[in-house]
């Protein structure tokens, strides 16, 4: 089974470096109709980006998984027929009425925004001629077994970034708050807010906390059970997310597919080609997370909540053993590392939870464990402190990109009067045949002109790392010189590039179809398997502790009442008045 790391893109210029730091799959917004307002692209720098993707056997998906509203299915269809032109591989949808077009001729992959946690759900969108479903986050591996099990289509799952709180495409509280729907690429991100939280007599029982705000999903160790499971494609949310960002977590989750095929035994391959050479060490814990939770994979509930910080705040580092600050001079911090062979290094980000939040501050000179800077307000000995912005890590991801490339057999064939025949064979199987006619000399040396058209072809060309595997001639060597060696290898770079991308067509739905809109209470502003009661120990069914009552959420005015149907244990979110 081939497996596909599913990388995001803001714009080409990142979806370049994903595919450079081993994504086999880029998804990206166009102009309109994304799920992401503030990441869309023109069809050009799409266009651009697929035919680099194209190379390494790379594909790239197109989002327009935004709710369609009525007028807006002709500039819809018009839009995906010039993408498709453009050479996008599929398109990720949430309007079923895409799958009714029938001159649209790439795949279809039904988004998570399609709220697909069921099997009947999944078969249903299998039916409409879905190549491929893309399942709710808030699954367990059991569940996703069984989705699997039940349809013939590929399966993709997110494996890794921000989790919303609730099931995905069921939320309307951006909309409800603020007039900006999440269901057109608007949403406000509410979940993150602070709220206070009270019961129904109006008891304080916590002040300002973010209380619907989740950690970041991380499934690294569990892609093998995944795969396992029948998922094909791993996904890492981020679209709004930048270069350095995708960067090293492409990388750690490319290092970690290729470690489960290598062991496999030859059950599993990635999905494209070409190797990745160079680069740094990744390590996501120095790259933007609010914590890490492999939320219901196990089946089981743990502490998905950051309540005290819904912002980023990098890895811990120790805590603040003193604080020197003379009136009117920068201030000198002196930590106590949490771990051993900690560096700090000038222009580092620091962040520590105070009374009013998370403050961040910038570390002007860093020196062994002292850190001299302005001195930032609340800080206070004792405190922990932490590092989200990394200032060596970052300068290593610029310094050391990541170069991929594809190996290519050359074999070299002189016949006639210096006819040179050329077959190129790309790794990954692909063969192109080149003939070049030199009027030069015969060469004295043949073994130095042998030596120099080794050496001058086996070298990088474009993204080709080629290697003479063979010389053979009828009689005697032509003398060519570097220049037009290296032009020959250029050409032949050219050629590669000149393939035809094998793209797939879309498959069609089972028969005549009846799209039967997905029933909705539209009373509920979310409902969610994260659970307030359960965060804060007030389960009455798991922590032994308090009632299944609403509780009431303020911010600003609006209240929110939760709600708690204990028998699927789920949480809902709805209006309530004040």
């Amino acid at each position: 089974m081939k497996l596909e790391l599913l990388a995001p893109a803001r714009d080409k210029e990142i979806g370049i470096a994903a595919i450079d730091c081993g994504a086999d799959a880029v998804y990206i917004g166009g102009p309109a109709f994304g799920n992401r307002q503030n990441a869309g692209n023109e069809l050009g720098d799409i266009a651009e980006l697929c035919a680099y993707a194209h190379r390494f056997g790379v594909r790239i998906f197109l989002t327009v998984n935004t709710v369609l509203y009525d007028g807006e299915e002709e500039e819809l269809h018009a839009f995906l027929l010039d993408a498709q032109e453009a050479g996008v591989d599929a398109f990720i949808i949430r309007d079923e009425r895409i799958c009714t077009w029938q001159d649209i001729r790439r795949p279809l992959h039904a988004s998570t925004q399609c709220a697909i946690r069921s099997v009947e759900r999944a078969r249903y969108f299998e039916t409409l001629g879905c190549r491929r479903i893309i399942l709710e986050r808030q699954l367990s591996l059991a569940q996703i077994r069984e989705i699997c099990a039940a349809v013939s289509c590929e399966v993709e799952c997110f494996v890794h970034g921000a989790l919303c709180v609730c099931y995905s495409g069921d939320c309307r509280l951006s909309e409800w708050l603020d007039g900006r729907s999440a269901d057109r690429g608007a949403c406000v991100q509410c979940c993150r807010s602070r709220y206070d939280l009270t019961d129904a007599d109006g008891r304080l029982l916590v002040r300002d906390k973010a209380l619907l705000s989740l950690k970041d999903l991380n499934l690294r160790d569990s892609l093998e059970a995944l795969a396992d499971a029948g998922v094909c494609s791993f996904k890492i949310e981020g679209r709004l997310k930048n270069a350095s960002y995708v960067k090293n977590v492409v990388r750690d989750y490319a290092l970690a597919l290729d470690g489960l095929v290598s062991r496999s035994g030859g059950r599993y391959e990635r999905a494209s080609w070409g190797r990745v050479t160079g680069g740094f060490a990744p390590d996501t814990a120095k790259t933007f997370n609010r914590g890490y939770t492999t939320l219901l994979l196990d089946g089981k509930r743990g502490q998905w909540a950051c309540m005290d910080a819904p912002k980023a705040m990098g890895e811990c580092i120790g805590e603040v053993a003193g604080i020197h600050a003379p009136k009117g001079r920068e201030a000198v911090i002196r930590i106590v590392p949490r771990h051993a062979g900690l560096q700090l290094a000038n222009g580092d980000g620091f962040a520590f939870v105070g009374r009013g939040g998370i403050t961040g501050f910038r570390g002007d000179v860093c020196s062994g464990h002292e850190i001299r800077c302005k001195m930032p307000e609340g800080l206070k000995p004792g405190m922990t402190l932490y590092r989200n912005i990394d200032a060596a890590f970052e300068k290593q991801l610029e310094s050391r990109p990541c170069r991929r490339e594809i190996d290519v057999a050359l074999q070299v064939h002189v016949t006639g009067r210096f006819k040179l025949v050329l077959t190129a064979r790309t790794a990954d199987g692909r063969c192109v045949e080149s003939c070049f006619h030199a009027d030069v000399e015969a060469a004295e040396n043949r073994e130095r002109a042998e030596a120099m058209l080794r050496e001058q072809l086996s070298k990088r060309g474009s993204v080709y790392a080629f290697r003479v595997t063979e010389v053979a001639a009828e009689g005697a060597l032509p003398l060519l010189s570097a220049s037009t060696l290296n032009g020959i290898r250029r050409l032949l770079a050219q050629d590669l590039d000149a393939l035809p991308f094998p793209q797939e067509s879309r498959q069609q739905g089972h028969g005549a179809v009846t799209i039967v809109p997905k029933a909705e209470d539209r009373s509920e502003l979310m409902r969610s398997k994260y659970c307030v009661r359960y965060e804060l120990g007030r389960c009455p069914r798991q922590c032994g502790g308090g009632s299944a009552a609403p509780l009431y959420l303020t911010n600003n005015g609006r209240r929110l009442e939760l709600g708690f149907d204990c028998s699927r244990c789920e949480m809902t979110v709805k209006a309530a008045q004040m």
